[in-house]
């Protein structure tokens, strides 16, 4: 919030305070502020008169001019100037020598060859933003008013932009301290100084019984008042109110317009002004079930949906509620008559309705941080008030409403000893109250309780806790007492999911593949095409954009949009990993997702090279449940049938600890693929929760092996559907004990191979470990194996 010093000073006396000391106070008390700057800067500064104005001989677009500063024969000073405007008779700002801008400082030296004693300025050159300047005047140098005083040094109070504007940064609880009016109050309680609001109340109870009528369709409109102004006088702003605006940050349009945001400035309550005679009808009425296009006032059209909330008139669209007013009834310079409006919208549906149309106004922002109760009713009267004194408004109409209006001061009881205790304090009850006093609370004591009647614009006090932050945050946090903390004393150790994760984390850094972090929060594609998402999806309040509108039910989207990102940025071989939570309405799921986007190794000095295929990715997650204490016995590869939308149906499987699935692993279905311009990704995502909870077999000491092992090759024609795991189990079942290892070296379908059939080569390993095996002991074996693989997979031996 730009806060201007000034401005403040109308209702609170600052007298004795520097802004920088307003600034410490303020942030000390909980409303920080991050920046403090002077409207316009310039020292050394006086107004003056162009006598005479010639072009400069050695040049084609210089003028020299005489300028006088004063009423002294020393007071007229040659001064060039390269300004297109600049003339004879023109009042005008003058930098003396030795001046301070904020380009730099006023030195007098010749300017080809003509002297020049000083500088005619512009007034962004005094540092003021050219956003609130015309284009005539960022073009030249500032035209003064033909009364201007020649030899004012006192230019920057002349002009209004002797203030200095606090940079306020509100936290959400602080909706109140939008409104200057409320914050002049919290200011005064932060010095122990009187805070005067304008004599403002019942400025509204005046006019006529009209015909104008109110309503709202919607219960996203709880409170709607109105006022018939029949009469207005539409012209120049007051300067100091123009000051003002400029100071928080908007330009002056015209009185009528002006007096609706100053007053949304002064109460918090955003305003809408329609030109009366611009209505169709006269009545209005708040709707939220409309589809069509609507021009606003900026001239931008938009696009309304259904649950955005639309001001209409006659049947007709005039406005965005909360947002911006339509271009038809926009007040002009012949506006001789005006509705004010002042209402309560569903902050959501403003919210949702702004992000939407990205239309982030000043009425959006206070209608979604939230209202007072009372505000509609201050801000009407001191609309009466302002359009009266400044816009000569008279042939006022009675208020019209619509909705509850009804409002009963919320009342809150602490006790000195809880509020102590939970401080940590020793304050006397004189000093609470003398806090809650200068903050309006009006508390009543009965013995050691209080009580505190809430005013209406602090709509963040609720318990009794909110009671006591109040206390110590203006009595000051430096009055708290040092203390040394209680601490039970224990021993550090890693919980069983902290551990799992770090492994986890270092197993597949030691593979070569890198940790990412992708937002949580995704958009409803997202949802849709989610994997495994545990429940209904969680959908937020009040979203940033339709791109951030739920929290994530999965990983594969945002990590396939993070290999997308770095596939765009020419990045190549990308091997990621991300642990995440996942969430569903009640529920929550720890998920591991691991992606490969290329080679996982490429050595080209010694020629080694592998694919990041469904293999490697097998082996990695099957060596990470190893490294995490389960053995392979308990870890089951199955075909992937539950899911052929993300997933290659035919290479692709789903991975089990004994019985209990983790997920699925393979190649991205390549239409999936495309939909993230990526022509082949591995991926798996599988869920950790499990693992927590698992037991891992115990890490127990075997010696090296002391006799040596014996190899067979065999080469086995099997059915296609056939699968080598089947081969494997099949031979470590009939080995028994001597079978150390098994392993497929070579798969083959093609010539002299049967249809239907296929060639599978396996090496089987045996070794005992209490003597050297011979060929007695190994023959009956391999005998057997053979014997089980022809009955059970009817496998036969090729010769």
């Amino acid at each position: 919030m730009r806060l201007s010093y000034k401005w403040l000073s109308e209702y609170v006396d600052l007298s004795g305070i520097t802004p920088q000391e307003l600034a410490d106070k303020m942030t000390t008390a909980g409303l920080e502020v991050e920046g403090i700057e002077p409207m316009a800067q310039g020292t050394n500064l006086v107004i003056g008169e162009v006598m005479e104005c010639w072009n400069h001989p050695d040049s084609d677009h210089l003028h020299v001019t005489k300028t006088r500063i004063g009423d002294g024969e020393d007071d007229v000073l040659q001064i060039v100037c390269g300004a297109p405007n600049c003339r004879q008779g023109l009042k005008v700002i003058v930098a003396l020598n030795g001046a301070e801008l904020p380009g730099g400082t006023i030195k007098v030296k010749p300017v080809r060859g003509q002297d020049s004693n000083g500088m005619l300025c512009a007034l962004y050159e005094l540092g003021v933003d050219k956003k609130y300047l015309t284009e005539y005047q960022c073009s030249g140098i500032e035209e003064l008013p033909a009364d201007a005083p020649v030899g004012e040094r006192d230019v920057l109070k002349y002009l209004g932009y002797d203030d200095t504007i606090l940079d306020v940064s509100l936290t959400p609880n602080r909706a109140d301290c939008s409104s200057m009016w409320n914050m002049a109050k919290e200011v005064g309680a932060i010095l122990h100084r009187k805070v005067t609001w304008p004599d403002y109340e019942g400025k509204s109870n005046v006019g006529e019984e009209g015909t104008f009528k109110v309503a709202s369709a919607t219960e996203k409109c709880p409170a709607f008042l109105g006022k018939v102004v029949n009469h207005v006088k539409v012209g120049p702003s007051p300067k100091w109110m123009t000051d003002y605006l400029h100071a928080a940050g908007m330009n002056s349009i015209n009185n009528v317009v002006d007096i609706s945001n100053f007053v949304m400035l002064e109460t918090g309550q955003p305003l809408h002004y329609y030109n009366l005679k611009k209505l169709p009808a006269r009545e209005i009425t708040v709707v939220d079930d409309v589809e069509m296009k609507l021009t606003a006032l900026d001239g931008v059209e938009f696009e309304i949906k259904k649950g955005d909330l639309v001001i209409t008139t006659g049947g007709e669209a005039t406005g965005i509620a909360g947002i911006m007013g339509g271009e038809e009834s926009m007040i002009d310079e012949n506006t001789d008559s005006i509705f004010i409006e002042a209402a309560n919208f569903d902050a959501v549906s403003v919210r949702r309705s702004s992000i939407r149309l990205n239309l982030i106004t000043e009425a959006a922002q206070r209608f979604t941080k939230g209202l007072e109760p009372l505000s509609m009713q201050k801000a009407v009267d001191r609309s009466v008030q302002l359009l009266s004194e400044y816009a000569d408004a008279s042939g006022f109409e009675k208020n019209v409403s619509c909705g509850s209006f009804d409002y009963e001061p919320k009342k809150v009881t602490e006790t000195l000893t809880h509020c102590n205790g939970l401080l940590g304090t020793q304050f006397t009850m004189d000093e609470v109250t003398d806090v809650l006093s200068w903050l309006g609370f009006e508390p009543e004591v009965d013995g050691d309780a209080f009580t505190c009647t809430i005013p209406s614009y602090r709509t963040d006090i609720e318990r009794q806790a909110d009671i006591d932050e109040e206390v110590i945050r203006l009595i000051g946090f430096d009055n708290l007492g040092s203390t040394l903390p209680y601490m039970q004393a224990t021993v550090g150790r890693l919980t069983v999911p902290q551990q799992i994760r770090r492994t986890i984390r270092e197993t597949l850094k030691s593979f070569g593949i890198s940790e990412i972090v992708t937002y949580t929060l995704v958009g409803g594609d997202y949802i849709e095409n989610g994997f495994r998402i545990p429940g209904e999806p969680v959908e937020l309040a009040m979203p940033m954009s339709e791109a951030r509108k739920y929290v994530r039910g999965s990983l594969i989207n945002s990590v396939l949009e993070c290999v997308q990102y770095n596939e765009a940025h020419q990045n190549t071989d990308n091997l990621f990993f991300e642990i995440s939570k996942v969430y569903g309405k009640g529920c929550e799921q720890e998920r591991l997702a691991v992606v490969f986007d290329g080679k996982v190794q490429d050595d080209r000095l010694h020629k080694v090279e592998e694919a990041g295929d469904f293999y490697a990715m097998k082996g990695v997650l099957t060596s990470l449940l190893k490294k995490l204490g389960f053995s392979e016995s308990r870890v089951h590869i199955n075909p992937n049938t539950s899911d052929t939308v993300h997933f290659h149906p035919y290479r692709s499987a789903e991975i089990l600890l004994d019985k209990t699935s983790l997920g699925i692993f393979g190649e991205i279905h390549p239409a999936y693929a495309k939909k993230f311009d990526l022509k082949r990704a591995v991926y798996a995502e599988l869920q950790i929760d499990a693992l927590f909870t698992a037991k891992p077999a115990r890490v127990r000491f075997s010696a090296l092996d002391r006799y040596p092992a014996v190899t067979r090759d065999i080469a086995l024609l099997v059915g296609t559907d056939t699968s080598a795991k089947q081969i494997t189990d099949t031979v470590k079942k009939a080995g028994s004990k001597l079978i150390r290892g098994v392993d497929v070296f070579d798969v083959y379908e093609g010539d002299r191979i049967e249809a239907g059939k296929k060639s599978v080569a396996l090496r089987i390993t045996y070794q005992a470990q209490d003597r050297t095996l011979k060929e007695e002991d190994i023959a009956p074996v391999h005998e057997e194996i053979l014997k089980q693989l022809g009955s059970k997979l009817k496998a036969d031996l090729r010769g």
